[in-house]
């Protein structure tokens, strides 16, 4: 796909964007040249009505039990947003638990997931009183069947994780419905229903339904269509009140891109439930992640280094890189950039988008189009980084983590605070 050199177009933008009377791009009432200033860079900065309106989306297509996938982006802020919007929480580890409990979320708006949940994340779970408690092996089971016997607690609602055997177009490493994978039980084996039997045999644990996740940034939705067929017969056969289809809608990160709704996903996964035989009672949910929170954040980096190489390429190096966005040397992913100044301009430049760490493979996008104006000092945004940004950040070279922001109606919060030397520190004796 070539690069567009246009303007960066609106659907990659937040909702609340617009310009100011200078011609710079504002987001919930304020200006991301000031934001830069005041808070400084790199700096996430999320629209909060776009939040909200994304969670709103969702309740409304799948119901009251659709959860929001937190591995996307979760902090205390955003835990609590989500709920508050009618949403439960998908949580995939004690963390992320941790950090919803923490934000006041009921226990019994939690989905706990993981492919090897530890016998002290399960006792957690447990004693949070967790929604649903997604099984994805035979040792889980065992384990759960330990914790039980020394357990109080009258009755543990289970999902069984399914592997339905469909492969979804999109990369390899964020395919999880086919056979080879490292989670849930095999539909094709009879391995999900011998994991069916063995719960059923615990005192205190309820099946309520079957959980499968095919893979993420799936644009085809005939891909859930495929799966939901796959599952409806194990569904229909252990008499089943729920089946969740997971998460995985893509969403568009480039000009030329464009991806379904929420409510066109939801519209797919009905039909598809209907035309396989399952009842119309049935609690037919997913679970968003990315869907919710990637368009509604944006990433300000400051431009340091212009390199210009002849005859080879231009190198544009900004404050960040893999350490607060790893998705594009790990999965390959594609992203736009521009300046917030004049975010109209046209981008005929040609430059390799890198970062700031100690690798060649530092690079945010191996072939960005910016203005030709461009200039060392000048603040550089790359749009829909709301999803998997923070939430895969790391210290690489000891570089501290960026502040998150949510903005709002002329105001901005700080919802994690830049980390500082003394937190890098910190943990060492």
């Amino acid at each position: 796909m070539t690069p567009s050199e246009g303007p960066i177009r609106r659907h990659l933008l937040p909702l609340t964007a617009k310009k100011t009377s200078a011609g710079a791009l504002s987001i919930g009432g304020l200006s991301l040249l000031d934001l830069a200033e005041e808070h400084g860079t790199p700096l996430f900065v999320y629209d909060e009505v776009h939040l909200r309106s994304c969670c709103r989306q969702a309740v409304a297509a799948f119901g009251p039990g659709v959860a929001y996938g937190t591995k996307a982006f979760l902090c205390k802020a955003m835990a609590s947003l989500a709920h508050e919007e009618g949403m439960m929480l998908d949580v995939a580890s004690g963390g992320e638990l941790a950090v919803a409990l923490a934000a006041g979320v009921p226990g019994d708006r939690l989905v706990m997931h993981g492919n090897n949940k530890s016998i002290e994340e399960i006792a957690a779970a447990m004693q949070a009183g967790v929604g649903r408690l997604v099984v994805d092996s035979f040792d889980e089971i065992g384990r759960l069947r330990g914790l039980l016997r020394r357990s109080s607690r009258p009755s543990l609602s289970v999902l069984v994780r399914v592997t339905p055997g469909v492969e979804a177009h999109t990369h390899e490493y964020v395919m999880t419905g086919q056979e080879d994978s490292k989670f849930g039980f095999s539909l094709s084996t009879g391995a999900a229903d011998e994991a069916v039997d063995a719960l059923a045999g615990i005192r205190g644990v309820e099946v309520v339904g079957a959980h499968a996740h095919i893979g993420s940034q799936i644009f085809r939705t005939d891909a859930f269509v495929r799966e939901v067929a796959a599952l409806a017969s194990f569904v229909a056969r252990h008499g089943f009140g729920e089946l969740c289809v997971g998460g995985g809608l893509g969403v568009a990160y480039l000009n030329e891109e464009e991806a379904p709704s929420v409510a066109e996903w939801a519209s797919v996964v009905r039909s598809a439930g209907a035309a396989a035989g399952l009842t119309a009672d049935l609690r037919l949910t997913a679970e968003p992640g990315r869907a919710i929170v990637a368009t509604a954040g944006i990433t300000l980096y400051r431009v340091g280094t212009i390199k210009r190489l002849p005859g080879l390429r231009t190198y544009v190096a900004v404050d960040g890189g893999m350490s607060d966005n790893p998705r594009p040397v790990v999965y390959g992913s594609g992203y736009e950039a521009f300046l917030p100044r004049s975010p109209d301009a046209s981008r005929p430049l040609s430059a390799r988008l890198v970062g700031k760490h100690c690798e060649s493979g530092d690079v945010l996008i191996d072939d960005a189009r910016l203005p030709d104006d461009l200039a060392v000092g000048d603040l550089l945004a790359t749009p829909v980084t709301g999803a998997y940004g923070y939430s895969m950040a790391s210290n690489y070279n000891r570089v501290g983590r960026p502040a998150v922001l949510f903005v709002a109606e002329g105001r901005a919060r700080v919802v994690i605070r830049r980390e500082t030397t003394e937190d890098l520190l910190a943990l060492e004796p």
